[in-house]
């Protein structure tokens, strides 16, 4: 056998094993690259998902607040939706009775009644905003486990990150009762 072929055949295997080295490297980082993403990504939510549970916590705050005083009211006289059944809220945040025949608020595009909570997660969430819409008077309350017989009064806070484009954005609501 001639010394000129073995030495052509191991310049093809060496190439093909620089190719197959080359190739599992440009994976790895490609790994690397889309882990870290996922990382951010997962960052930018819990984040957006603190400032919306601060926002409903300082939404909580205002719907006891307004417990102590003459809840906001809202007549409706037809079937239909007015643009100042969904945009009648306070600039507290503070909403009277959603309207049976109107989307609800958050669905709504044209709502404009989000308050900005005042908390900061050092200026990386954003500005989280809520809104608080009385439901009514009429919930029994049910104090550790056993029946009150009296009225309390329940309020829904909306509340979500407003972080900017391109972030997560999370939106969060709880029923609060009040006696």
């Amino acid at each position: 056998m001639s010394r000129k072929k073995e030495q052509g055949v191991a310049l093809i295997v060496a190439l093909v094993l620089l190719l197959v080295i080359t190739l599992l490297g440009v994976s790895g980082v490609q790994n690397v690259a889309l882990e870290e993403k996922m990382a951010a990504a997962t960052f930018d939510r819990n984040l957006a998902f603190q400032a919306a549970e601060a926002a409903l916590r300082v939404g909580e705050a205002v719907a006891e607040a307004q417990s102590k005083t003459a809840p906001p009211s809202y007549t409706d006289d037809d079937n239909t939706c007015p643009t100042s059944a969904i945009n009648n809220c306070g600039d507290n945040g503070l909403c009277p009775t959603p309207d049976k025949d109107c989307p609800e608020r958050w669905k709504a595009s044209n709502f404009t009644g989000w308050a900005n909570a005042s908390v900061s997660l050092g200026g990386l969430a954003g500005t989280p905003q809520y809104f608080v819409e009385y439901l009514g008077s009429n919930f029994p309350c049910i104090d550790g486990g056993s029946f009150d017989p009296k009225n309390c009064k329940r309020y829904r806070i909306t509340a979500r990150s407003n972080s900017g484009t391109g972030r997560a954005t999370v939106m969060l609501q709880s029923v609060y009762a009040t006696e």
